[in-house]
């Protein structure tokens, strides 16, 4: 009995989305495919909206399973941005492909029914391989691989960058990307800027503020013990309470910011002057006005007599020269390995492997294929601009030349999946009951809501589903051989659950935490230098205004780091976490968590607004409002 299926194609509603080439389409279900026909009557042209035709079978094909889309034309760079492809059966089931991808020249591709069914099933159908002669690329050597070579969305490959730091994509050149990798045509920037920085950036209480809330929340820590490098006197009183280091450290009163990570990093030449950079570890007091004060500095790691401590009771320019000597060192050390490596560098290891090795179908490349948005682009360019012989970063930071792979691989060293997880960073630093710490009240909120929970659990019934899923496990595997540099395995959903959230708050949440207050508190180079000209003082009382500014960097560096800060500080405008523009899932169950994710974001909006309308210096790096979805600039 002949069957007639009703297809409808719909083209994304952006420009240049729709194509004048010739469309073709086979149905594959279980019981059979049909023939590869030509979509539309003579010369059709596909453009931005939606356009229903009907294919005819000599039989009824059963459940659908994939479709196979072919873009014939003389015109072959004329490219075509598919939205979906609802196909109704003769019985009136609907099925949903969705595609969300663009199709270049005279390819064929396949797309699996948009509830993602069990890979197994599809495989006991032969006919999307059978009745289209395609040729195995070599390495896929089983039926399994074969199908998510398929219907994955692209076939990226592994690329060394350096030895010792994160695989990249490999990629030549910008248009080497695949087009759904790069950015549109046309993009809005935004830019805030404020000039706090400049009035405040003397003052301890804004020195301190900036380690909880600025564009670096990540080095500050609890201390328990003193360490013995740093041998600062326990009875040592402060405040206006005499209050001792001893007592205040058992009452929890007592932080740490310890930048041994930098201790024998390899030094920049810029313009042919030596640079400095300092390994500084800083004491901070939580005072009685819940401010988070620095009370004491010393600038190397092995305590001597050539290594003072510097106390807030020092001269005001010894004191001064040496928050600067660490903010220097947070300046580099941020970029390098809390800004570029913990979200730049992931997040390319997160997209690349997911295109790798799961179709566009499966949950959790729906999850976080919008978490991956034009990362591939934003990276090749850093790689270009930034880091390479000629980068910004290389010519123009202390830690430039040789030290940056040196920092970057001390880096991967020291990073740890749980630093990766918010709640775990949080505890493991001892801060969970700091006050005023407004990155980590709105970023543990963030994390909380974030729908992967209720999402994955739908698919994942139990924890052998996860075992069994070969595309996951590879997607996992491919990350921590070539993101981590080491092995891990997942084998509880729970723990599926956790891995997929911190992909999806490494690259939205993270980001925007530590990348979109760039401009806001380096654009005023004393509060952050790139690099020092002077080595650190070996004695106190030789620190004056002259001394200082012959310290900071050259005219000629400043200009071109504060350009450079400038720049990633514009958000694309295009888009952000509460939006989904690109309709994945095709469930009920999931449609509505993604409405419930959203007015969960909404909610918590509007609550850091409020918040933020008493304070002096509000935190909005973290307002879901303006944190993006991506690793997107």
């Amino acid at each position: 009995m002949k069957a007639e299926y009703q297809v409808t194609v719909y083209t994304q509603d952006m420009a240049y989305a729709g194509t004048k080439d010739d469309v073709y389409i086979t149905l594959v279900g279980k019981r059979g495919s049909s023939q590869h026909g030509k979509l539309g009557r003579n010369k059709f042209f596909f453009h931005r909206g939606d356009s229903t035709f009907t294919v005819s079978c000599s039989a009824d094909l059963g459940e659908l399973l994939l479709i196979h889309l072919e873009k014939r034309g003389l015109v072959i760079k004329d490219s075509w941005l598919p939205a979906k492809v609802e196909v109704r059966s003769s019985n009136g089931k609907l099925y949903v492909f969705p595609i969300y991808h663009w199709l270049k020249g005279n390819k064929k591709h396949f797309f699996r029914e948009g509830a993602g069914l069990i890979l197994s099933h599809v495989l006991c159908c032969p006919h999307a391989v059978l009745q289209n002669d395609l040729t195995c690329p070599s390495g896929i050597r089983t039926a399994h691989s074969w199908l998510t070579f398929l219907c994955c969305s692209v076939l990226l490959r592994w690329a060394v960058y350096k030895e010792g730091i994160p695989l990249c994509m490999k990629a030549d050149t910008l248009m080497s990307l695949p087009p759904d990798d790069r950015y549109p045509f046309t993009r809005d920037l935004e830019l805030v800027l404020s000039d706090y920085v400049m009035k405040h950036w003397r003052e301890d209480a804004f020195f301190g503020y900036q380690f909880l809330n600025g564009v670096n929340p990540m080095m500050i820590r609890r201390c328990k013990t003193l360490p013995s490098k740093f041998p600062v006197p326990s009875n040592m009183i402060f405040g206006k309470s005499w209050l001792t280091l001893r007592t205040e450290m058992k009452k929890g009163n007592i932080y740490l910011s310890d930048y041994n990570i930098l201790d024998g990093v390899e030094t920049n030449t810029i313009n042919g002057r030596k640079q400095f950079l300092a390994a500084p570890l800083v004491l901070f007091h939580k005072n009685e006005y819940n401010e988070m004060m620095p009370i004491a500095i010393q600038l190397k790691q092995k305590p001597g007599k050539d290594n003072p401590i510097f106390f807030p009771t020092d001269s005001e320019y010894d004191w001064l020269l040496a928050k600067t000597y660490v903010k220097s060192a947070d300046f580099n050390l941020h970029e390098l390995n809390y800004h570029l490596l913990r979200t730049h560098l992931l997040a390319e290891v997160f997209a690349v492997s997911l295109q790798r090795n799961l179709p566009r179908v499966h949950p959790v490349f729906k999850l976080l294929i919008r978490h991956t948005r034009y990362t591939l682009q934003i990276n090749f360019l850093a790689r270009n601009l930034l880091i390479s012989k000629i980068g910004i970063l290389t010519l123009y930071t202390a830690s430039g030349g040789k030290g940056i792979l040196t920092l970057l691989e001390k880096s991967v060293y020291s990073m740890t999946y749980r630093s990766l997880c918010i709640p775990d960073d949080i505890a493991d630093r001892g801060l969970e009951d700091v006050p005023n710490f407004y990155y980590r009240d709105d970023g543990l909120k963030l994390w909380n809501i974030m729908f992967v929970h209720d999402i994955l659990s739908f698919y994942y019934k139990y924890d052998w589903m996860v075992q069994n899923d070969a595309e996951l496990q590879n997607w996992i595997q491919e990350i921590f051989e070539n993101g981590f540099l080491r092995r891990r395995e997942f084998t509880t959903v729970a723990e599926l659950v956790k891995f997929v959230t911190m992909v999806m708050f490494t690259c939205s949440a993270q980001h925007a935490a530590v990348n979109n207050g760039q401009y806001d508190f380096y654009g005023w180079m004393p509060n952050g230098p790139s690099t020092m000209q002077e080595p650190p003082p070996t004695q106190k009382g030789k620190a004056d205004e002259a001394s200082f500014l012959s310290t900071l960097p050259d005219v000629e560096t400043t200009v071109l780091i504060m350009a450079t800060v400038w720049l990633p500080n514009m958000q694309t405008s295009d888009r952000y976490l509460h939006e989904f523009v690109e309709e994945h899932f095709t469930e009920d169950f999931p449609r509505y968590k993604v409405t419930v994710f959203q007015r969960e974001l909404k909610k918590l909006s509007k609550e850091i607004y409020k918040r933020n309308r008493d304070l002096e210096l509000p935190y909005t790096y973290l307002d879901p409002k303006l944190v993006e979805n991506s690793v997107a600039i």
